[in-house]
């Protein structure tokens, strides 16, 4: 791959890293060569920690994490200060970014909607793939507009960056070739839908109770105006704020009622972690809420139902919680069930 001599040394090589793994095609190679990931930043960023968002304060560990395949959080609790340091958000792992844009496959002259503009990095990309005046990017979070506007106009790039809840869309520049929502949605809102040009193309993480991200492509049916798509992996993102989760992990007590060696359970981890047991549990699990970190057999997770009871899982072991209903006998029914299915793959489809 050649590299422009003035190209940022970071950059250079966080693209290099991500075209090795395939993920950047050549268009998007010479994009993301234009601007330095630190372009799109504020001066003070926070990294992701177990319990909270940890400020960074040191210029060296600023540039590893800002030119490392890691999100980067931008702003937490909602920019109001005082808070239990909750990131609000981000500028996306690159990886993740370059996994959402590519199955929405715009090209010069499509008109495009992002939802969640954030610091404006995912705007400036699509700007320079279809022009700057096709792309409209809607963001909630007036400051963050504003700053987005700034970083936008100092590397002379003016798409629409609109004041507006995502989920009711952008009507005045409707419909859109394709509409990209950079943050995660429980359902596709039906002015999306509507906004949605007959054949075209929309993209968005999916979170369900259990699902904690699916990244889903939908393409609109030029005669029915219903949308039908497939799953294209997982995809982290932080939820739209209209939709964010006030279901409680909480559980009753701290002393765990059970533990059980997972020795006992091969596979029952790395099953749990792909996105097709997550779209067969919720719908055999509802109202249980799962998270998790981590991959394969090395993942934490953590089951709840809001109602007090939990299971928590890592290292080996896993722990029962609280009162009601036992949820990790009821995980190992779904996961004997998903297994005798055939464990269904993660490119299943969905309808919008």
């Amino acid at each position: 791959m050649t590299v422009h001599p003035q190209v940022h040394p970071g950059q250079a090589a966080l693209v290099a890293k991500l075209a090795g793994r395939g993920l950047i095609t050549p268009p998007w190679q010479e994009i993301r060569h234009h601007i330095p990931r630190e372009h799109w930043l504020p001066e003070q960023v926070w990294v992701q920690r177990a319990d909270r968002c940890e400020p960074v304060a040191d210029a060296d560990a600023r540039y590893r994490l800002i030119y490392s395949d890691s999100p980067v959080v931008t702003q937490v609790d909602d920019g109001r200060p005082g808070g239990p340091g909750v990131a609000t958000s981000s500028n996306s792992m690159p990886s993740m970014a370059a996994t959402m844009l590519g199955p929405l496959d715009p090209y010069d002259g499509m008109t495009v909607l992002e939802i969640g503009t954030a610091t404006g990095d995912t705007a400036s990309k699509l700007s320079l793939r279809v022009g700057d005046q096709n792309v409209t990017s809607v963001e909630i979070d007036e400051s963050l507009a504003l700053q987005a506007r700034d970083n936008l106009a100092r590397v002379g790039l003016a798409p629409a960056v609109r004041i507006t809840d995502g989920e009711a869309g952008w009507a005045p520049g409707a419909p859109y070739d394709r509409i990209l929502a950079t943050c995660a949605l429980p359902t596709v809102a039906p002015a999306l839908l509507r906004h949605l040009r007959p054949g075209g193309l929309l993209v968005a993480p999916l979170v369900r109770d259990f699902a904690p991200g699916l990244l889903a492509r939908f393409t609109k049916d030029a005669t029915t105006g219903t949308a039908t798509g497939t799953f294209h992996g997982s995809a982290s993102y932080m939820p739209m704020r209209s939709h964010r989760s006030t279901a409680s992990a909480t559980v009753d007590g701290t002393t765990p009622r059970h533990f059980h060696d997972l020795a006992a359970f091969p596979g029952l981890l790395e099953d749990i972690t792909v996105p097709g047991f997550a779209l067969y549990a919720g719908e055999r699990l509802p109202g249980v809420h799962m998270t998790r970190r981590g991959p394969g057999e090395d993942a934490q997770v953590h089951l709840w139902d809001g109602a007090g009871a939990g299971v928590w899982a890592e290292d080996g072991w896993a722990a029962v919680y609280g009162t009601g209903r036992d949820l990790w006998t009821e995980l190992l029914a779904v996961w004997q069930e998903y297994a005798a299915a055939g464990r269904p793959t993660r490119g299943g489809r969905t309808s919008a």
